[in-house]
């Protein structure tokens, strides 16, 4: 079996799929050390998860956490199996009769993931080793695609593209967040500030009239220098769109 960089996939799926008791002595779990890196990244970033940090957290030696979770890439995969199965735990997935909004609820749970827990748009990894809440995630957006009109195979492209499209988006939307400053709300004073330089550099107003004209309409609707999270809802609304042309109700 081809192994992912950092990672032995069989010594992973045990740890995914097993269950592993508290320690005696230490009180730590597979679950509970989790649960701690996720809340960890989810307020410091990703890069503040480390195996020493986890530990000094949990109050025990790093040597004391590695029978539970392996090493750090085996926690990241731990921790984007957890957040996985949090997907839908607080909605589910609405059993609604019209398949539209069945679509537009599978698109906005993991918009909200990406949001609450921004590093997974970074470390989601490129051909996952499937846990048990991957694969309860995975289960309950195809049975709410089940009876559409797809095929299987038409079922597992229509949802790879539609997480697709939320995670594209959502990566920009962060990107875009994490490039302002803590007080800033929007663009606006960004724009000001290289505006003049920019128009300097162009050297003429109808070098890129389309883009030009684009732009600054994007900017006095929403005071963004670009508006992925408006593009997201674009996105998903053509989404629809699309497939209902291609199903029938």
């Amino acid at each position: 079996m081809a192994k992912r960089t950092g990672v032995d996939e069989l010594k992973l799926l045990g740890l995914l799929w097993r269950e592993t008791p508290a320690g005696t002595r230490s009180g730590i779990s597979k679950q509970g050390i989790t649960t701690l890196a996720v809340h960890l990244a989810d307020t410091e970033g990703i890069d503040a998860v480390t195996i020493r940090r986890l530990a000094a957290e949990a109050g025990v030696t790093a040597m004391a956490l590695y029978p539970h979770i392996g090493g750090r890439a085996e926690l990241i995969e731990l921790m984007l199996d957890h957040v996985a199965g949090s997907t839908y735990a607080k909605t589910g997935v609405p059993d609604d009769a019209d398949w539209r909004a069945r679509i537009s609820a599978i698109a906005d749970a993991n918009w909200t993931s990406c949001q609450k827990h921004p590093w997974i748009t970074d470390a989601a990894p490129g051909r996952p080793v499937p846990g048990p809440g991957t694969s309860a995630k995975y289960e309950a957006e195809l049975r709410a695609l089940d009876d559409v009109g797809l095929t299987d195979i038409e079922m597992d492209h229509t949802l790879t593209a539609l997480v697709s499209l939320v995670h594209g988006t959502a990566r920009a939307t962060i990107a875009t967040q994490r490039s302002r400053e803590p007080d800033e709300q929007n663009d606006t004073g960004w724009w000001a500030n290289i505006e003049p330089a920019l128009t300097s550099a162009i050297g003429s107003t109808t070098r890129f009239p389309t883009a030009s004209r684009v732009s600054r309409a994007v900017g006095e609707a929403t005071g963004k220098a670009n508006d992925p999270e408006g593009a997201y809802r674009r996105g998903v609304a053509l989404f629809i769109e699309g497939l209902s042309n291609h199903v029938r109700d």
